[in-house]
Order: structure tokens, then C-alpha cells, then sequence
């Protein structure tokens, strides 16, 4: 499979599997980009696709994204990235598929080690480790590594929405700071509290109207249509749904001053990187901002500290984001591309 193919976003990945199960119905896309590094390693999503070809897209985008994201947290794994595609919107997916896909990971004998994404949780998770070992982001006790990854990425979203204000802003306080979030679920809900506590002024969005109109009664925030987020008048935008949405019509709306949010492959192809660059608009690569998650449910699964551990490393995250954009100002490069370099080096590209 090459861009030749029809797949631009083909990245020389070590491999490509396509899996069908025609008992339980499983069909599912596992895309390894690297192991360079170490095993590839990357959650699944259940989805819904219009066409399925755009689940293979989808996988290779990610898995690229994993590469990059476990290189720049220092993790010793590759990437890679699961993705179940869902029949029809709003579908649920079967403990039967649920082992399918467990079989489907173990027969790839450890080049591959799946966690929780969109569509998934911890007891999806416990089904699929009843199939492979190769499973990580599992239930665990109090202060040890590992469990749902989403706390821990909403965690370092938040250090980087404050890195960037710093940045952008000029402030380590964030109180006042006007930021609009894009999806309110376990990532964006989580960074959304953290934020409030420092004072912010909150704009939420969500595609569940309700869950954005709780959460901003909890919080005392404000609410928005999904369609108008990104153009909010806002100081930070950060989107926490799903990728794609930075394109060249969206950026040109953007009112704010900074992108940082822990949404996996934010802009719609490589130029919009360089279009944030030029109309001044700090962007926080996604994968460096997002890294928590995997911080945690890679420690769990290698066996290499603690949750103490875990929010150390994740406490880096603004350092290595303050990395890229000193690199960004001294080359004049987009923060995309610099961060694309310096993960490329670390594996070896």
C-alpha cells in the first residue's frame, strides 16, 4: 500500500493488516507505522465511517501520530493504531468483536500493543486482554500506572493551554484568560475543571448539547454551537474532539491567539501548519500536548514506574512544547513541521 495507491497519508509503514472476522463481524484496521523505537504502540477506536477507506486513513494518520507522540514523550515504543469500524452511527460493539479483535492483536505477536480510545473503555479493554497480552490501559490499583488514559491526557492538555498562554499571552496566571474548548468528553471535560479552578472564562461545545449545557452549569461557563467554536473571540482555542478541523477556512476565521487542545491530527493536511505560522497564531502540536495518555498506559504496559512517575513525565510536556516553538522562532519554520523534524530524528527517519 503507497501513496501510489491511493493513500497519500502512507507514510513507509512497516505494515498495514486488515482484519475480518465473519463470525462476530469484526472488520478492523491496524496500522503499524514504526518500531524503531520499540513496540508499536497506539489505542483502538470504534467508529462509524461513511466509506472504509476512510478507517484506513484514519489508521495511518494516527499511527503516524503515535510514532511521533511516543518518540517526543521518550518513550521507548513505536506507532501504531487500531481502528473497528461500527456498522452504522450509535452502533455498540460486541464482546464477540471485542475478542476478535484481541485474536487479531495477538497474532501480530507483540509489534503491536493497543489501549483505549474513542468508542472503548476499560472494560472493553479487560474483554480484549482475555485474547492478547498486548493490551495495555487496564483497571489498577490506587498510585500504580495505567487505567483510562483520559485523566492523565486532559492532564498534560491543560500544562500546555498554560504553557501557551504564557507564550502567547505573556502570563502564568490564567485567571480571566478566555479559552474555548471543542468536545467536553474525558479529555476536554477533564481540562475544562482543571482550567476553572485556575479561573478561566470558559466556552464549551460539544456535538451532545447536554453534556456541554452540564458541564457548563458545573463550571459556570458558557456554551456555543460546534460549528462556531473555533471562530470564538477568544485569547485559546482548544480542540478536544476529533481531527481535521484546522483547514483553511476554519484557520482563517480563528480569532485567538493560540491552538492547544488534545484533539489527534488537528489540521486537515500539512499546510495548515505553515497557514497557523503566518497569520501568528501559536499552534501546540498535537501529539507533544496530547501525550499524557500514553505516558501512562505505555509505563503500565512496559512496567517502568508508578503513577508518581506517570505526572513527572507528563509534567514535561511544556518544556518539550517550549522546545519546538524556540526552534519555530529561531528557523521561522511552523511549530508542525519542527516538531515533525525533531520526532523524525528521534526514530530515525
Amino acid at each position: 500500500m503507497t501513496a501510489g495507491w491511493g493513500f497519500p497519508d502512507f507514510d513507509d509503514h512497516e505494515a498495514v493488516h486488515l482484519f475480518t472476522d465473519p463470525a462476530s463481524g469484526l472488520r478492523a484496521v491496524i496500522a503499524v507505522h514504526s518500531t524503531a523505537l520499540g513496540p508499536a504502540a497506539g489505542g483502538v477506536r470504534f467508529w462509524h465511517y461513511a466509506d472504509p477507506r476512510e478507517a484506513i486513513v484514519d489508521a495511518l494518520r494516527l499511527s503516524r501520530g503515535m510514532s511521533f507522540k511516543n518518540a517526543m514523550a521518550a518513550l521507548p515504543m513505536g506507532g501504531g493504531k487500531g481502528v473497528v469500524l461500527a456498522d452504522r452511527p450509535g452502533a455498540t460493539i460486541s464482546d464477540d468483536q471485542l475478542k476478535a479483535f484481541g485474536r487479531a492483536v495477538e497474532s501480530l505477536a507483540g509489534r503491536y500493543v493497543t489501549a483505549e480510545d474513542v468508542g472503548m473503555s476499560e472494560a472493553r479493554m479487560k474483554v480484549i486482554a482475555g485474547e492478547t497480552r498486548h493490551v495495555s490501559g487496564l483497571p489498577v490499583g490506587e498510585g500504580a500506572a495505567g487505567g483510562d488514559p483520559g485523566p492523565y491526557t486532559a492532564m498534560g492538555v491543560y500544562l500546555g493551554v498554560r504553557a501557551a498562554a504564557k507564550r502567547a499571552l505573556g502570563t502564568d496566571d490564567m485567571k480571566g484568560v478566555r479559552v474555548a474548548l471543542q468536545g467536553v468528553g474525558s479529555v476536554g471535560g477533564g481540562t475544562a475543571r482543571l482550567l476553572a479552578k485556575d479561573g478561566a472564562v470558559l466556552t464549551l461545545a460539544d456535538v451532545d448539547t447536554t453534556r456541554a449545557e452540564a458541564l457548563a452549569a458545573e463550571l459556570g461557563a458558557a456554551t456555543i454551537a460546534t460549528e462556531a467554536v473555533l471562530a470564538a473571540d477568544v485569547d485559546i482555542v482548544s480542540p478536544n474532539a476529533l481531527g481535521a478541523i484546522l483547514t483553511e477556512r476554519s484557520i482563517a476565521a480563528l480569532r485567538a491567539k493560540a491552538v492547544a487542545g488534545g484533539a489527534n491530527n488537528q489540521l486537515a493536511v500539512r499546510e495548515d501548519g505553515r497557514r497557523l505560522h503566518e497569520r501568528g497564531i501559536l499552534y501546540a502540536p498535537d501529539y507533544v500536548i496530547n501525550a499524557g495518555g500514553i505516558i501512562n498506559v505505555g509505563l503500565e504496559y512496559l512496567g517502568q514506574g508508578d503513577e508518581a512517575e506517570v505526572k513527572a513525565r507528563i509534567a514535561r510536556i511544556p518544556a518539550r512544547l517550549v522546545e519546538v516553538w524556540d526552534e519555530s522562532e529561531r528557523t521561522g519554520a511552523p511549530a508542525s513541521d519542527v516538531a515533525d523534524s525533531i520526532a523524525k530524528r528521534l526514530i530515525g527517519r
